[in-house]
């Protein structure tokens, strides 16, 4: 019996090319690569054709599905390599680790611990070839890897023979590592608190070396096992590791549901960690390396090739790389690689050529350059006979017939919701949105906004498979799901405004909202609370206004809508009564949407009874001022208050008699929004002009804070036609008399402040 280890980088070109010709060498009876065991059953979909990287293997827990690890694989990675190269052959090929029952099942006990980790005197090498290579005087494990065992002389196996050995001499002085479990049974969980450290890779290296038995067990006499490096020396349970001693530290680790499937991956996820516990910071790179060297290309060819991929995207970008400036550019690259005492030229030597001869210097172009080709744009499929949820068969289904590809790159896609294919988008898009697939991000669609057209921008993280897993507890289909889901969140929901947002997402989501209107009417029935009745008109008015381009019925939310704003009206003047700073604000907010709300629908009764809610607020004594002057100012532009009414309430508010503070906020109130109303109407700005003329120094210290925070919520052009009036002598006070000499500093002090000036 013989068990050959071949100690791997993950994700790395050169050992996928080594451990194909190392398998081509030894001839193996059974291949086993390090990975969770429960993606076994299902590895033979990795010979699919339809099966094209970047994937990964997705194990989740049943009962929590975001509790799930990822395992990815691209077409340069050793364990993709070494499971196809097993299975085209018909040789028996298992992926053996700690199962991920065991590993989710302790990470849950770690994150729902209140105990404190363990931190101290565990330090350990988590990238052995990356300690290796800054022992040898390397930024790059990768490069290093290349130079010192791609390139040396001799076969494959010496190759992996000699990384074993570097590992195992790391590994000489190794203390014993604490096992998972206490005594008491129980995990430990400053023991199991870092993935990488020594109890969890004890662990780990325990539940290998039992699949190596087994395979042993089955009669199989060559067994070539794929593993980290780090891992290579301690997999052979011949090395003096007893069967009883592993078994001591695996029984009775604490075991969860687990299921497995096959999920698309993308290029720019393959640089994250995942369930290796690594990822590789340049895909795009090291797949055309890899295929490179696969076509029979020496390392100089492959680094020509990859600047004329380069200069082609530099073209686009509307630069001139020529023929002949890559050339150029591939001779710098060989002399830094000379310079720097390496055999060929790395990304490293590359991208400093590309900068100095095909960008004239400028890293701007590169850094596209980085995320097209170096990152790169792939992302992976499955095949359909691929174990899925039923809920992520469906999405698949969906986004084929609504002609909805995903892609690992933002894409942006607007929506006419007049056609049918439109239509149809949107509402799948809107369905996803609400089981939180957050696949697309509806985005402003500037004048289009409430109209027949949406805006979405689409970007899909293969992340999102957990979102998917997460969400089908809520049914085997889209729409079924997401009707689950909106019933579930109305009997949670204490908010009228949460209920009337979640009525509208139902109606662009075309779900069923029955079940969520009676919850909505019910508890708006019940309640008295203004506030919460005035965030809730405006989604139900949009409803209104907008639900006919989606061709829907809002009758019985229209019903609603009159109940809750006559509700909201007859509360809203009490409500308003001797209130504090903060629930003033609120209030003032609650207000404008409302006003927002009705102001979108053609309802003379409806507005009518808002206008007369708002002129008690403004004829009631203890008003905050902020809430009493924007309710002054939606009056005076609905043409509800004349102008003349408006300048008396305005002289009121802001005569000596008034608390500075209180009128300093009615100002804020009444401005809110929209500050032309003092350029277009010079009565009005006339008082506050002699409001503040008038202040007393001590007084006007404290109003300038007050003051500037209203201002500066204005446009520069609105504070610049504001002091041009004033400077014009707009504030129509002829009787002013003005020393220009004393007050240049005044004036341009204030000139500054409200942002004249320097506009």
């Amino acid at each position: 019996m013989t068990v050959r280890a071949l100690g791997i980088r993950h994700h790395g070109p050169g050992s996928a090319l080594s451990v194909t010709a190392a398998l081509e060498q030894f001839d193996p009876t059974f291949v086993l690569v390090e990975g969770p065991p429960e993606l076994t059953p299902i590895l033979p979909l990795l010979a699919d054709e339809a099966m094209v990287p970047p994937v990964a293997g997705l194990v989740y827990a049943v009962d929590e599905p975001r509790r799930a690890g990822f395992y990815p694989l691209a077409e340069f990675s050793p364990e993709w390599v070494a499971t196809r190269w097993a299975l085209a052959r018909g040789v028996d090929v298992v992926w053996a680790d700690l199962p991920a029952a065991q590993s989710l099942a302790i990470r849950a006990v770690v994150d729902d611990s209140a105990e404190p980790a363990d931190d101290s005197g565990r330090a350990h090498v988590s990238d052995p070839i990356g300690e290796l290579a800054r022992t040898a005087g390397y930024d790059d494990a990768e490069r290093w890897w290349e130079d010192a065992v791609e390139h040396r002389s001799g076969d494959a196996s010496a190759q992996f023979e000699a990384v074993l050995d570097a590992i195992a001499e790391l590994r000489r002085d190794e203390p014993e590592a604490a096992p998972l479990l206490r005594e008491d049974k129980t995990v430990d969980i400053a023991a199991a608190s870092d993935p990488t450290g020594p109890s969890i890779t004890a662990a780990r290296e325990a539940a290998m070396r039992a699949a190596v038995r087994a395979a042993v067990k089955a009669g199989h006499d060559r067994i070539a096992f794929v593993c980290g490096a780090w891992h290579a020396p301690a997999v052979d349970p011949t090395a003096g590791r007893s069967a009883a001693a592993d078994n001591r530290l695996l029984r009775g680790l604490p075991k969860v549901k687990v299921a497995a499937a096959w999920a698309p991956w993308t290029a720019a996820r393959l640089s994250q960690s995942s369930g290796y516990g690594a990822g590789v910071n340049s895909p795009g790179w090291y797949r055309h390396l890899y295929a490179s060297r696969l076509a029979g290309d020496d390392p100089d060819a492959a680094a020509a090739s990859w600047l004329v991929r380069v200069a082609r995207e530099l073209r686009s970008q509307g630069m001139t790389a020529s023929p002949a400036s890559v050339v150029d550019a591939t001779r710098v690259a060989r002399t830094l690689a000379t310079i720097r005492g390496r055999p060929h030229p790395g990304l490293t030597e590359l991208d400093d050529a590309a900068l100095a001869v095909l960008a004239d210097g400028d890293r701007l172009p590169l850094s596209l350059v980085h995320r097209d080709l170096v990152v790169g744009s792939d992302i992976g499929g499955v095949p359909d006979s691929a174990p899925l949820v039923p809920l992520a068969a469906d999405i698949g289904r969906q986004q084929k017939r609504c002609r909805l590809k995903p892609s690992a790159h933002a894409q942006t896609v607007t929506l006419d919701l007049r056609t049918d294919g439109g239509r149809a988008r949107s509402v799948l898009l809107h369905r996803l949105l609400l089981l939180d697939v957050d696949w697309g991000e509806q985005a402003d669609s500037g004048r289009t906004t409430g109209t027949f057209k949406e805006t979405w921008t689409l970007v899909w993280d293969p992340g999102l498979a957990v979102a998917v897993v997460e969400a089908a507890v809520y049914g085997t289909t889209v729409v079924d799901a997401a009707s689950a889901r909106v019933a579930s969140a109305a009997e949670t929901a204490t908010a009228l405004a949460d209920l009337s947002a979640l009525v509208d997402r139902c109606m662009t989501a075309d779900l069923p909202t029955h079940d969520v209107v009676r919850v909505l009417a019910d508890r708006a029935a019940a309640h008295t609370d203004a506030p919460e009745l005035l965030g809730a008109i405006e989604p139900l008015a949009r409803i209104c206004r907008y639900g006919t381009v989606r061709r829907v019925d809002t009758t019985r939310v229209r019903a609603v809508l009159d109940q809750v704003t006559v509700r909201a009206g007859i509360g809203l003047p009490s409500a308003a009564v001797a209130l504090d700073d903060d629930a003033a604000a609120a209030l003032r907010t609650a207000v404008d949407s409302a006003h927002r709300g009705l102001m979108m629908l053609d309802d003379e009764l409806l507005t009518a009874r808002w206008f007369t809610s708002l002129r008690e607020v403004t004829d009631r004594d203890r008003v905050p001022g902020l809430l009493a002057g924007r309710a002054v100012r939606i009056l005076l532009d609905a043409g509800h208050l004349d102008r003349d009414d408006v300048e008396r309430r305005m002289s009121r508010e802001l005569s000596r008699a008034s608390d500075p503070v209180g009128a300093a906020a009615w100002l804020d109130g009444f401005l809110s929004g929209d500050a032309m109303i003092l350029v277009h109407d010079a009565a009005l700005l006339g008082v506050v002009d002699r409001w503040v003329s008038d202040a007393p120094v001590e007084t006007f210290d404290d109003l300038l804070p007050l003051l500037r925070r209203t201002f500066s919520a204005f446009t520069t052009a609105e504070r610049r036609s504001i002091g041009q009036t004033i400077v014009r002598g707009g504030s129509n006070d002829s009787t002013a008399v003005v020393d220009e000499t004393r007050a240049a500093p005044a004036i341009s002090t204030v000139a500054r402040l409200i942002g004249w000036e320097n506009a």
